[in-house]
C-alpha cells in the first residue's frame, strides 16, 4: 500500500469521530483566528484538506471556493456545510500531492492544519505552486515544531507515535514553504511558536524569490 492510500484510509476511519474530536474545544478556540485569516480570501480560492467542513462557517460569503480532501468519508460529512455556504463551493476527492487541476488555476490557496499530515510536504508545496497563479497567495493555519524549550523536545519525543495515528508534531513548515520558492510575507505566532498563521506569496514571473 502506498503512502497516499494509507493516508486516505486513516482519514476515512477518522471521519467517524472527527467532529466530536475537533469540533468543540479546538475549533472554538481557534475559530476567531481562522476567520481573520480567511477574511483575506479573494478571487478563485482552493482550500486544501477541507475535512468535514468545520472551517466553512468561517469563510467570507460570495466567493468561488474549491475544497479538496483525500478522504471521501470526510467530504461526505462536509457536503451539507458546503451546500450551506453563501457562495459557490464545490468539493472534490483529491490528493494534495497529485492535484489534477490545470496550471495556474487559482488566485489563492488556503490550508488549515494540513501540512502536519501531508505525507510529502515538499511534493505538496510543489503541487500548490503549480496550480497557483504567479503573484498568488498561500495562506496557512498550521501547527509546527517548536524552538521553545522544553516544548520542542517534547514534540520530537511524541512525533514517532503521533505519526502512526495522525499528524506529525515537529515539522518546520515555514522553512518548507520558503524552500518551495514562496516569499514569506508574515508569520503570526498564536500559541508560543507552535500554532501559527503563515502568509506567503508566489513571486510573479521575473520577480525575486
Amino acid at each position: 500500500m502506498n503512502r497516499s492510500e494509507a493516508t486516505r484510509q486513516r482519514w476515512d476511519r477518522t471521519a467517524l469521530f472527527f467532529d466530536l474530536m475537533a469540533g468543540f474545544g479546538p475549533e472554538k478556540r481557534w475559530f476567531p483566528f481562522k476567520r481573520e485569516l480567511f477574511a483575506r480570501m479573494t478571487g478563485k480560492v482552493l482550500f486544501l484538506a477541507v475535512g468535514t467542513g468545520l472551517d466553512i462557517p468561517a469563510f467570507p460569503p460570495g466567493l468561488e471556493i474549491v475544497g479538496i480532501d483525500i478522504s471521501p468519508a470526510m467530504l461526505e460529512k462536509a457536503r451539507t456545510r458546503a451546500e450551506r455556504y453563501p457562495g459557490k463551493m464545490t468539493l472534490q476527492v483529491m490528493d494534495v500531492g497529485a492535484m489534477t487541476f490545470a496550471d495556474r488555476s487559482f488566485d489563492q490557496v488556503f490550508t488549515s492544519c494540513t501540512f502536519c499530515s501531508v505525507p510529502d510536504p515538499a511534493e505538496g508545496l510543489r503541487s500548490i505552486r503549480r496550480v497557483l497563479k504567479p503573484g498568488g497567495w498561500l495562506r496557512m493555519f498550521e501547527h509546527t515544531g517548536s524552538d521553545v524549550f522544553p516544548f520542542g523536545s517534547l514534540l520530537n519525543f511524541m512525533n514517532p507515535l503521533c505519526r502512526h495515528i495522525g499528524p506529525e508534531m515537529n515539522r518546520d513548515t515555514v522553512a518548507r514553504v520558503r524552500e518551495a520558492g514562496f516569499r514569506i510575507h508574515r508569520v503570526n505566532h498564536l500559541y508560543l511558536d507552535v500554532v501559527k498563521t503563515i502568509e506567503a506569496c508566489l513571486p510573479a514571473e521575473g520577480g525575486e524569490r
